[in-house]
This record gives C-alpha cells, sequence and structure tokens, in this order.
C-alpha cells in the first residue's frame, strides 16, 4: 500500500521536492516487500514445492529487471511520463486483492518492546555512505578535491582543494559499521527488538550464502548498467529499441522458471546455484568477447538470452540455500537481510563496474586517436591534446557525446572525413570500455562461482528430495513381500 501510494504521488507531482519524497516513500514501500515475498514463500511452501517456488520468485525477479525499465519507457514515450509510476496504482490493487484471496498470514512473534529506529537509522547512514563513496569517488576524487568538482548539500559547500569528500565518506561508513554492530549487541542482550539479529551470522548456510550473493550480485547486475548505453550511443538504438534487446534476458530468465522446478527434486540447491553462476559467467565472457562496434545487436542476444536463464537459476536456488537453516521465528530478518545484501551487491557492482567502464573508455579512446593513420601528419602533441578534449567529454557522457562529435570537428576547421575517423574511433574506444566491463563482471562472477564451494551440500536439501522415494521404495518391498 506504500510503494502504490507513493506512486501514485510521484505520479501527480509538480516539482523535484516532491518526486524525491515520493521516490523515497517508494523505496520505503519497496524495501518492505521484497523481503516479505521471500518469507511467504518460505513459510508456505516445503520441500520440492519450495524449490519450484523459488524458481519462479527468482526467475520473476530476474525477468522484471528487463521488462520494467521498457514497459516504464514505453509509458514516458507513447503516453506521459507521468503513467510510468500511475501503472503501479492498478497493478498494487491487483496485488493486494490476490494477497488478501490467496496468501496465508506467515506473522512471527514478536518482542514487547519500540521498533529500532536508532538501529534504522544507523543501517542508513552506514550503507548510504558506502554507496556514495564508491560510485561518486571518481566524480569528487578518491583522496584530494578534484578540480571543478563541487559538493555541496543546502548551503553547505565542501572546500575546494585538501581532502576530498569520499574518504571521509568512506570513514563514516566504517564508523556506523562499528556503531551499528555494537547497538545491535546491546538490544539483543536486553532482549529487545532489533533491526538484524546477528545471530544469524552463526548460521554457516546463511552466513556463507550471504557472502555468495553480494558477491554474485556484484557481477549479475553491474553489466546491465553498461549494455543500454552502448546500444543507444554505439549502435544507434533509441531506448525503446535497446529496451527491447534486454527483453532476451527477461526470456531467459522465465524460461529458468520451468527449468529450475524440474530439477528441482533431481539436484540440490547449491548445484543449481553453481550452474546458473556458470552459465551467468559463460554469457558475460560471450557478450565481452563478440560485442564490437561493427557488429550488431543480434550478436549478443544469445548470451543475453542464456545470462537471463543463469540469473534465473542463481537467484532463485541460491535464496532457498540461504534461508534453508533459518528458524521460522526469523525468517522474516533473514529475508530482508538477504535482499539489502544483495542491494548493496548491485550497488557496489554498478559503482565498481562503472569505474572500468569510464576510465577504460576514456583511456582506449585517446590511445585509439593518437594512433589515427588520418591524422599521422598531425605532431605528437597536437594529437595527444585532441585525444584528451575528445576522450574525457564521451566518458563522462557515458557515450552519449559520440554524436555530437564530427560537428564539433568540423566546426573547428577539422576535415569531414577525418572529422567521422575520429568519431568512429571514439565509438570504438567505448566499445572496448563496455568490453573491458563485461570481462570485470565475469571476473566478479568467477568469485561468486568459487564462493559457493563454501555453501556444501546442505543435509535438508536432500531429505526433502530422497524422503518420498524412500517411502515409495518401502511401499514396494512390503508389497512384495506381501505377495
Amino acid at each position: 500500500m506504500i510503494f502504490t501510494a507513493a506512486s501514485i504521488w510521484a505520479g501527480f507531482s509538480t516539482d523535484a521536492s516532491s518526486m524525491i519524497v515520493a521516490r523515497i516513500a517508494q523505496g520505503i514501500g519497496g524495501a518492505m516487500v521484497l523481503p516479505t515475498t521471500l518469507s511467504l514463500v518460505n513459510a508456505t511452501f516445503q520441500g520440492k514445492e519450495r524449490g519450484i517456488a523459488f524458481a519462479v520468485w527468482g526467475s520473476t525477479i530476474g525477468g522484471m529487471v528487463a521488462v520494467g525499465p521498457v514497459l516504464g519507457g514505453w509509458l514516458a514515450t507513447d503516453f506521459d511520463w507521468r503513467w510510468a509510476f500511475n501503472i503501479n496504482a492498478p497493478l498494487g490493487l491487483i496485488i493486494i486483492a490476490g494477497l488478501l484471496i490467496f496468501a496465508t498470514e506467515s506473522k512471527q512473534a514478536q518482542r514487547e518492546g519500540k521498533i529500532d529506529f536508532v538501529g534504522a537509522g544507523i543501517s542508513v547512514v552506514m550503507f548510504s555512505t558506502l554507496v556514495f563513496g564508491l560510485i561518486e569517488g571518481r566524480a569528487y576524487g578518491w583522496w584530494t578535491v578534484n578540480e571543478g568538482s563541487n559538493f555541496a548539500i543546502g548551503d553547505f559547500k565542501w572546500p575546494a582543494t585538501g581532502i576530498s569528500v569520499i574518504p571521509v565518506s568512506l570513514a563514516i561508513f566504517v564508523l556506523s559499521t562499528v556503531l551499528f554492530i555494537l547497538w545491535e549487541r546491546s538490544r539483543e542482550k536486553a532482549q529487545k527488538n532489533v533491526i538484524l539479529d546477528l545471530r544469524l551470522f552463526s548460521i554457516s548456510s546463511f552466513r556463507n550464502g550471504s557472502i555468495a550473493a553480494g558477491i554474485i550480485s556484484m557481477g549479475e547486475f553491474g553489466l546491465l548498467f553498461a549494455i543500454p548505453l552502448w546500444l543507444q550511443n554505439v549502435q544507434g538504438l533509441s531506448a525503446i529499441s535497446s529496451g527491447l534487446v534486454l527483453l532476451w534476458l527477461a526470456g531467459g530468465a522465465f524460461l529458468a522458471s520451468g527449468i529450475g522446478g524440474a530439477l528441482s527434486g533431481k539436484l540440490s540447491a547449491t548445484n543449481a546455484v553453481r550452474i546458473g553462476v556458470l552459465l551467468e559467467l559463460i554469457a558475460v565472457a560471450g557478450i565481452a568477447f563478440v560485442a564490437s562496434t561493427a557488429g550488431s545487436w543480434q550478436g549478443i542476444a544469445p548470451f543475453l538470452a542464456l545470462y537471463g536463464v543463469g540469473i534465473g537459476l542463481a537467484t532463485a536456488q541460491l535464496t532457498g540455500v540461504i534461508m534453508v537453516d533459518v528458524p521460522m521465528e526469523k525468517a522474516g530478518q533473514a529475508s530482508g537481510s538477504q535482499s539489502t545484501v544483495r542491494q548493496i551487491g548491485s550497488a557496489l557492482g554498478i559503482a565498481v563496474l562503472g569505474t572500468v567502464l569510464f576510465t577504460s573508455t576514456q583511456a582506449s579512446i585517446e590511445t585509439r586517436i593518437v594512433n589515427l593513420e588520418s591524422l599521422s601528419v598531425v605532431d605528437a602533441p597536437a594529437r595527444q591534446m585532441l585525444a584528451e578534449t575528445i576522450a574525457k567529454p564521451v566518458a563522462d557522457s557515458a557515450g552519449a557525446a559520440l554524436e555530437s562529435i564530427p560537428s564539433f570537428l568540423t566546426s573547428q576547421g577539422v576535415p569531414q572525413l577525418i572529422a567521422y575517423d575520429v568519431k568512429l574511433a571514439a565509438a570504438d574506444g567505448f566499445t572496448d570500455g563496455m568490453k573491458a566491463t563485461g570481462w570485470a563482471a565475469a571476473f566478479f562472477l568467477l568469485l561468486g562461482l568459487a564462493s559457493t564451494y563454501n555453501l556444501g551440500t546442505k543435509a535438508k536439501e536432500v531429505a526433502t528430495v530422497k524422503k518420498p522415494r524412500a517411502k515409495a521404495k518401502a511401499k514396494s518391498e512390503a508389497k512384495t513381500k506381501a505377495e
């Protein structure tokens, strides 16, 4: 209800302040919904049915990552941007009605006392300073202030020289993390409500599964930041068309629902996770290998579909592994915690892989322009100056500046043919940056695959699969003896 109401609020916003507040409310509502759905699945289904339910849940999450932007873009382009928010009103009502009719209540026992608002506030500071520090480090400077950067909050402006805001932000993250742990432990000892029961991390499947989920999330969704930019700015597709290309990923994710259901009962959840991550790794490496400026989106489409299958399998079954040993009364906190870990992993992945994209793009463009054959008659210092003039705006704009290169250069007296050569070199440089991002994503997925070997094979997983077979075998033996 909060998310639906906030969506309507955003759709009727008339200024930026109102929109920002509405989006914050949307975030609060969405953060309440996602772990709750997982808790409902965990509480409602058992055995093989739980594996199938997790497969459907994970495939839906993975598929909607691609479908959502396409739907929102279509509504904003062909109707009005407000409908990108207002569409959530009828959808929200349908979901609420479905919950009232079909969902089973799974409320857990609560301790007496107030909600841990202090812990919640500390966690907001903790995660926001971490994500801000990693995402904005390139813009404001990792240690000293970048020339021309202007960090400000209201009337407060960060000094233009000296230490950057980034190390301060990361220091606040470290301090708030320590404070959060101490605060949660003190409340737990006092038998008060906590935001996160730290004792959950004493459960090996939850602890190791959460670590694996965080690492895998860094590689899973970071590349999805770069692909649409490459499709639009290098391949020349519109925003809607690039979104439609990503539907190959959605198709693969939905296909994984059927595959995951078929594998449930035949393969342990841990091995299903490994297969899913391996498919993602192959797909991401394939995208990095085949992508080229002269190529087309058709070259990466099959790999996007394979990518979707991997996401669908890994997301669903890893969730089951994380939750398998968690007591039912702790399912809500565990669901929220693993969801937060994945969101943080995705944010960190976008931050790290975004940095790889921008730095690799800028370096490659400079190298390619300096070595352009059509510029061989120009002296080296002038070529270097031209390369830097082109490379930084293209990297900073994530490729959007590519289109304006010929007109800019011809206005400076550069011959048209040379101007287009420079644009092509810059486009090749951006493609190099996207490929480097793909290889970096593959590296994180490889680390994630390695981390799954700490999960082992869960006894509960095997029991839920083999018990029905054991019963059937016993009945068959009894029947034989009777005859």
